[in-house]
């Protein structure tokens, strides 16, 4: 007999499991395919049912309800749950790119799709997984970001480790916003423009709190209008005074 066919299956089917547990997705279906022992465990019902409650605790009446229901294997479930959070996220990214402004976004259709990942109950990895990704845009990327440190209240820390692995740490961003002009001896002076450019890891390690407070606000009170763009080092400010002085 193979001597590493014997030496995993002297492994304790506990520790075996807790080793196949600790894995992602990704990791565990390259260990799947090492041999007939690590394919039969790492297709097992209780592994894939622990990652479907791990990566969906929000859904855990849906979950419950399929376990106590004649079902088929955790595996197809967690395939087909992805999919489906791959479809609802591409629902997001396209709503963003239809209002795409000379490659800028208001702020309320940049709120809207962070509000809808709320919504779809996204979880870190769904966010991680569609879009903190090299592949996307800044601006998809900011979206994410913003959920992750806002909505689900995760430390900036845990994102930066997700941001630096995905190679968008130092990506930018132009964020301006329009102030309602001060009042002066009874008259008020023009609106005042605000530009910022920031990095992905200025925001989440909490160098731009201003920034994203802004954000996170929206055009109420004082600010009267946010614009989020890509920072390019060619780009200038000319198109949005040009907006301003026509208004």
């Amino acid at each position: 007999m193979d001597s590493s066919l014997s030496s995993q299956q002297s492994i304790p089917d506990d520790i075996a499991i807790k080793i196949a547990s600790s894995l992602k997705v990704s990791d565990l279906c390259s260990l799947g395919s090492c041999s007939r022992f690590w394919r039969k465990l790492c297709g097992s019902d209780y592994i894939w049912e622990c990652l479907c409650k791990k990566r969906w605790p929000a859904l855990a009446l849906e979950i419950e309800s399929y376990n106590n229901q004649p079902h088929e294997e955790w595996r197809v479930f967690y395939i087909k749950k992805h999919n489906e959070m791959a479809g609802k996220a591409k629902g997001v990214i396209d709503f963003v790119n239809r209002c795409l402004a000379f490659e800028s976004i208001e702020v309320g259709h940049y709120l809207k799709a962070v509000r809808d990942l709320d919504s779809i109950l996204f979880t870190f990895e769904d966010v991680y997984t569609f879009f903190l990704k090299s592949k996307h845009s800044v601006l998809l990327n900011l979206i994410g970001l913003h959920y992750c440190l806002i909505w689900l209240g995760l430390p900036g820390e845990c994102v930066m480790e997700i941001l630096n692995k995905s190679n968008i740490s130092q990506r930018e961003v132009r964020v301006q916003w329009w102030k309602l002009g001060r009042w002066l001896f009874g008259f008020r002076l023009r609106d005042e423009l605000i530009t910022r450019t920031v990095s992905l890891e200025d925001l989440a390690t909490g160098k731009e709190e201003e920034v994203l407070g802004v954000l996170h606000r929206g055009a109420v009170h004082e600010v009267i209008r946010v614009q989020i763009s890509e920072a390019k080092p060619e780009c200038t400010s000319w198109s949005f005074q040009n907006v301003q002085n026509a208004n």
